[in-house]
């Protein structure tokens, strides 16, 4: 009897550590799982692309309805009251599964999924692929909008801190363990002599965003090993190390993020004001060129 109890406790632990953290699902077991009671599809693909077709039973959810735009034309996160109240509208409860996709290689889902991280949502996904793999594997489309009842979302009290300040990231008041990546293009991390503000913050290494997935399998996440490497080069091999990531305004730096947790990195933050907060700040420096 013991031994029983003992390996239904082991087994509760070992599934609520496979839903504490984001994570992938295939399109395989989309396909098996998708009308589960518990489940709840969110397609975050543009409206048009909704309209034309998307995955039976997904909810369309818009990536603007995740941001708000300050007077200085910063774009940040909405606040999580009103975050709860969108989950809430679509039917999410504490206890769903919440797996969420797109059509841009989870450039827009990860957005959301962050936002569930730091609400401790236990139960969330990306769909690995999304829009793109599902549809290069011949699979069913709809063009209906699903019925859906709402509900009271009710967060956690403790929340995870996954959103990096200004004084995160600026010199002198970032702390020194912490590794900055910019994930932005080439070109933005290089910078323009021409302009007066542009560039990369100093210290910040350089790895596109787009690097952690994999375009000819269908927009599905890349290789971990080949990732690992290349962010070994970086100089980020300690999982345990803080890590913060920043782009232009929060959009891709959430994909990353999302990246870099599926590889199990533990401490990573989204540096949500991003570049757009930054460069409005004139006597914060910026760095040209290739070095850090």
């Amino acid at each position: 009897m013991k031994r029983q109890i003992t390996l239904f406790v082991s087994l509760f632990l070992f599934t609520t550590s496979i839903f504490a953290e984001s994570s992938l699902v295939t399109t395989d077991w989309l396909a098996k799982h998708g009308k589960d009671a518990n489940i709840v599809l969110i397609d975050m693909s543009d409206d048009l692309q909704f309209q034309r077709f998307h995955i039976p039973g997904a909810i369309n959810v818009p990536y603007d309805a995740l941001v708000q735009t300050t007077k200085n034309k910063v774009s940040l996160s909405i606040e999580q009251s009103q975050l709860i109240k969108i989950l809430g509208q679509i039917g999410v409860a504490q206890d769903s599964y919440v797996i969420v996709y797109d059509d841009t290689g989870g450039l827009h889902a990860a957005r959301l999924l962050w936002e569930l991280d730091q609400l401790n949502h236990p139960k969330a996904a990306m769909l690995d692929g999304g829009l793109v793999k599902w549809i290069r594997e011949g699979r069913p489309v709809a063009f209906d909008v699903p019925k859906f009842k709402s509900t009271t979302y009710i967060a956690k009290t403790q929340h995870r801190n996954a959103t990096a300040t200004l004084k995160d990231v600026a010199p002198g008041t970032r702390d020194a363990k912490t590794v900055l990546i910019d994930v932005r293009t080439d070109e933005e991390y290089l910078g323009n002599p021409k302009f007066p503000r542009s560039g990369h913050i100093p210290g910040a290494k350089w790895w596109q965003w787009d690097q952690g997935i994999d375009v000819e399998k269908g927009f599905a996440m890349r290789n971990s090993n080949e990732i690992m490497s290349e962010l070994s080069e970086l100089g980020l091999k300690d999982k345990e190390q803080p890590v913060v990531v920043y782009c232009r305004s929060g959009h891709r730096a959430a994909q990353s993020y999302f990246t870099l947790k599926q590889l199990g990195f533990k401490n990573v933050r989204v540096y949500d004001g991003s570049m757009k907060e930054y460069d409005q700040n004139k006597d914060l420096p910026l760095t040209l060129g290739k070095q850090p």
